[in-house]
């Protein structure tokens, strides 16, 4: 688990904090990695944020947002794309791998299931799954029409 302090808060409130868990198997070794290889250069053993600046202070949304466009544009990425395309991707991935919409929804700090499902851009190919798999549940059998039926 990787406690929050300062998450995305909600119109006119403070930030939530909540824990996420570290869903995808890299995830804590990546985690790892930074915290035994990274973190130590900055010196700040002392500060409580995982994530610093160089001068040692801690990220900021608007630091992320802007490193983000910079790694972007020196990948020939769309301008389109920002950091909060990260988390969007985030829920979709966790949609598609099956995780319950309830978990995701806490995953992210979501109050209310209608916010996630607006995150949520699931690909063509899973929307065909899951009514391939809703119709095998109501019709039961193998269907005998469509790809991979």
């Amino acid at each position: 688990m990787l406690h929050v302090r300062y998450g995305k808060a909600s119109r006119g409130s403070a930030p939530k904090r909540r824990s996420v868990a570290t869903v995808f198997d890299w995830s804590v070794e990546v985690l790892e990695q930074y915290v035994q290889e990274i973190r130590p250069r900055y010196g700040r053993d002392e500060h409580p944020a995982l994530f610093l600046t160089e001068r040692g202070g801690r990220v900021t949304g608007w630091e992320l947002s802007h490193r983000f466009a910079a790694c972007r544009e020196a990948a020939g990425l769309p301008s389109e794309l920002s950091a909060h395309a990260l988390r969007h991707s985030y829920v979709t991935h966790l949609i598609e791998d099956g995780w319950d919409e309830l978990f995701v929804r806490m995953q992210v700090g979501h109050r209310y299931a209608s916010t996630t499902a607006l995150y949520t851009g699931v690909s063509g190919d899973f929307k065909n799954d899951a009514m391939r798999r809703a119709l095998r549940r109501q019709l039961g059998g193998e269907l005998a029409w469509g790809p991979g039926a």
